[in-house]
């Protein structure tokens, strides 16, 4: 697992953190049960604050992503509830899309990007 910052961006650090663990989980390379490394550690490899790791993990545990366990640090535990996550990224899609179409981006584009998207994540 290797993350890296872009300390140039508009995009809050957390916010990339978070992002990209998502990212390693839908790319499967890390998979439920499987243990991220502590707030400590992360913030030593990355090169961030440790509050910024912490709300990070935060938010991850909030939406789902991971369970934090005083023992065991933040373990990748998915929360399976389809339809709640589906009402999210329906939520999420509404943004991202209206933000496409005011930039004159067509269906079909929106379209083919999503499927590029997803066979990404498929390995296709």
């Amino acid at each position: 697992m290797i993350f890296s910052i872009d300390f140039n961006s508009d995009e809050a650090l957390y916010v990339q953190l978070c992002n990209q663990i998502i990212m390693c989980i839908a790319n499967e390379q890390i998979r439920e049960g499987d243990s991220l490394p502590s707030v400590r550690q992360l913030a030593e490899m990355v090169g961030i604050n440790m509050h910024t790791v912490n709300k990070a993990y935060t938010v991850l545990r909030q939406e789902g992503y991971i369970k934090l366990d005083r023992r065991h640090g933040a373990i990748i535990a998915l929360d399976i509830d389809k339809l709640r996550a589906m009402e999210a990224l329906t939520q999420e899609l509404r943004v991202v899309i209206a933000k496409a179409m005011c930039r004159n981006i067509s269906t079909d584009e929106i379209h083919a990007i999503v499927d590029d998207v997803i066979n990404e994540f498929l390995g296709g």
